[in-house]
């Protein structure tokens, strides 16, 4: 009998420690699996998530930031696509960066604003939330890319403060690729986030379930085609990085699809890749031309229709890589193009529906 009791309290307490254990977002083939069931999440960008909780005024800060995520969750959101941290301070590119920042010089780290971060991944996990962590940017607007090049001599000063040309922009990112103190440094700040251990929790981020993802970098372009070999190299070479560190956790590049990816070869090779879990795409019809700046309604039908197709093509790529696709950013204007918050989206609300 006292074994039969043993036997029986050994297995609820192993039970006990299965239930404990923290419930990680996988993929089964096209499927996202968690707690061992399909899921199936609504997301939304609030890449400002881990700056809004440190603000000194709480009714700016932290407060706002608790009703914003109760908003979010309140309305079937469950998904949050943040940022890691800013690199470097100033204008670049034109545009004054988010602030503030966590690598205000190449190697130094303010690790104190992480604090922010922790907080947002205690409360989205309070709320059963979960995060997508994009690691760098493409594009200039907390630093990114450009801020590497400039601090390891590739982009002057003189440059990186004013607005460059589309072409000068392409030309300078694209170097990001075959830069190695710079792809060095990129590192640094990965394995910085990655390791972190939570301040509030005392738990490592690579074992925290609020956690779904990690992303390379918002949007990541070659830029220009004679970068594609380098661009493919450095996709599979950091994913593998993460994976290295952290065994928990899905890997995805923050691809806007083949407009981001120069050609749709490029874009299913960087999906490809082992340690890279599922495919992502962003849709912006008005940033691609789709349609002149004074006609959403008059071209609303073929914005529907290149839409589609756009989806529809990557979920081709997708199928063959068995791989999940998430259309993880899209938007339209309001109505006549007005920033006013009152004014009309119906177009948009259509559009949306449209995409659902």
């Amino acid at each position: 009998m006292k074994k039969t009791y043993l036997l029986l309290i050994t297995a609820f307490l192993f039970l006990d420690a299965l239930q404990a254990q923290p419930s990680f977002v996988k993929v089964n083939h096209q499927q996202f699996i968690l707690n061992n069931r399909p899921y199936y999440y609504i997301g939304a960008n609030y890449w400002y998530g881990g700056l809004l909780a440190l603000a000194t005024d709480p009714a700016k800060g932290k407060e706002r930031l608790i009703k914003e995520l109760d908003f979010l969750h309140e309305r079937g959101i469950n998904n949050l696509r943040v940022m890691a941290g800013v690199e470097g301070t100033g204008k670049i590119n034109g545009v004054t960066r988010a602030f503030p920042s966590l690598q205000p010089k190449q190697g130094e780290f303010d690790t104190d604003l992480l604090k922010g971060l922790d907080f947002l991944l205690v409360e989205m996990g309070r709320r059963n939330m979960k995060a997508v962590i994009f690691l760098s940017n493409n594009w200039e607007w907390s630093g990114g890319f450009l801020q590497y090049l400039n601090w390891n001599g590739l982009l002057p000063d003189s440059i990186l403060r004013r607005k460059m040309s589309w072409d000068e922009n392409r030309d300078f990112v694209k170097q990001f690729y075959t830069c190695e103190p710079c792809k060095t440094a990129y590192t640094e700040q990965l394995k910085l986030i990655v390791n972190r251990i939570n301040t509030i929790t005392h738990k490592a981020y690579k074992d925290d379930a609020a956690i779904m993802a990690w992303e390379l970098a918002n949007e990541p372009r070659p830029m220009r085609p004679e970068a594609i070999p380098q661009f493919t190299k450095w996709i599979d070479n950091v994913s593998a990085l993460i994976k290295s560190i952290d065994k928990n956790h899905l890997v995805t590049t923050g691809s806007e699809g083949e407009m981001g990816s120069e050609n749709m070869e490029t874009f299913g090779r960087i999906h490809a890749f082992k340690n890279i879990d599922y495919l992502t795409i962003h849709i912006w019809p008005k940033n691609w031309g789709w349609f002149s700046d004074t006609s959403i309604a008059k071209g609303f039908d073929s914005i529907v229709a290149k839409t589609k197709r756009y989806i529809t093509s990557h979920l081709e790529i997708a199928n063959r890589l068995n791989k999940p696709l998430v259309v993880e950013e899209f938007g339209l204007p309001r109505d006549n193009h007005s920033f006013i918050p009152r004014s009309s989206t119906n177009l948009r609300d259509n559009y949306y529906r449209e995409i659902f």
